[in-house]
C-alpha cells in the first residue's frame, strides 16, 4: 500500500518559520532539523543564512526542486547541479550542519551521493517519494490535477533499503534513511542496510503515535537479538 500525493512543499515560509514555529519547537528538548526547498541556489543561500542565524540545529537541503535556471530540471537529477546546491548552502550554512535529501527518481543515486558528499554535504538523508501516475479509467484522465505525484508509504520500503544500502557502501557519511516504515522492523532494515538513524513520514497519517511504536518496536527487536543499543544494527547486513 501507498499514497500518491501532490500537495508540492506547502509551508508559511522561511521568515514566518523562524518568527512563529521555532519558537514553538524550542519549548521542547528536540534537536530542530529544517527543511528547505528553493527553484534557485541563490534561494537556498538566502534560507541557510536566515536559519543558520536563528539558530537551528541542523538543514535538511531538499534537492528534487526544479532549477528554474536549468528548464525546470530537478536539482537531484544531475550530479553538477546537486553539488551546486550543496556548496552554496554549505557556505552560507556556517556553523549548522547540512543534509542533503536524495530524490530516488534518478538511474544511479551513488553518483548524486558522491557529488553532495564532495561538494561537502555533512549528512545524507534518503528516500524521497518515487514518482507515480493513476488515470481514471471511466473519465481517462490523471488522478492527480499535475498528472503525476510522489509515492510514499510501506510500497516503498524495499525501494529505500536497497538504495540505502547502494549509498551506503558510495560514501561516508551518517545516512537518515527514510521511506515506508511503519513499524520496528521496517526501521531495522533501513539501519541494517547502512542508515544511522531512520525517519517517519506517511505512518503519521494513519497513526500520529507511529514513530513512538517505531521506537519501540526497534528497541525491543535490539533486546530480542541481544544488542546493546539501537545503533548496533546500523551496517550489519550480510550480503549473500
Amino acid at each position: 500500500m501507498g499514497i500518491l500525493n501532490s500537495v508540492g512543499l506547502q509551508n508559511p515560509g522561511v521568515d514566518a518559520f523562524i518568527a512563529e514555529e521555532l519558537p514553538e519547537l524550542r519549548k521542547h528538548d528536540l534537536a530542530v532539523i529544517a527543511n528547505i526547498s528553493g527553484n534557485t541556489p541563490e534561494e537556498y543561500g538566502v534560507m541557510c543564512e536566515k536559519l543558520s542565524a536563528a539558530g537551528v540545529d541542523m538543514i535538511e537541503v531538499n534537492i528534487s526542486c526544479p532549477n528554474v535556471k536549468a528548464g525546470g530540471l530537478a536539482y537531484g537529477t544531475k550530479p553538477e547541479l546537486a553539488a551546486e546546491v550543496t556548496a552554496v548552502a554549505k557556505a552560507h550554512a556556517g556553523r549548522v550542519p547540512v543534509m542533503v535529501k536524495l530524490s530516488p527518481n534518478v538511474t544511479d543515486i551513488t553518483e548524486i551521493a558522491r557529488a553532495v558528499a564532495d561538494a561537502g554535504a555533512d549528512a545524507l538523508s534518503l528516500i524521497n517519494t518515487l514518482r507515480g501516475m493513476r488515470i481514471d479509467v471511466r473519465t481517462r484522465r490523471p488522478i492527480l490535477r499535475m498528472n503525476t505525484g510522489g509515492l510514499s508509504g510501506p510500497a516503498v520500503l524495499p525501494v529505500a533499503v536497497r538504495m540505502v544500502w547502494e549509498v551506503a557502501q558510495a560514501v561516508k557519511l551518517p545516512i537518515l534513511g527514510m521511506g515506508g516504515v511503519a513499524k520496528g522492523e521496517d526501521a531495522a532494515q533501513l539501519l541494517l542496510a547502512g542508515a544511522s538513524a531512520v525517519a517517519v513520514g506517511t505512518a503519521c497519517f494513519d497513526d500520529p503515535y507511529a514513530p513512538i511504536k517505531v521506537r519501540d518496536g526497534l528497541a525491543s527487536l535490539a533486546e530480542r537479538q541481544g544488542l546493546s543499543k539501537v545503533s548496533d544494527f546500523t551496517g550489519s547486513v550480510v550480503p549473500w
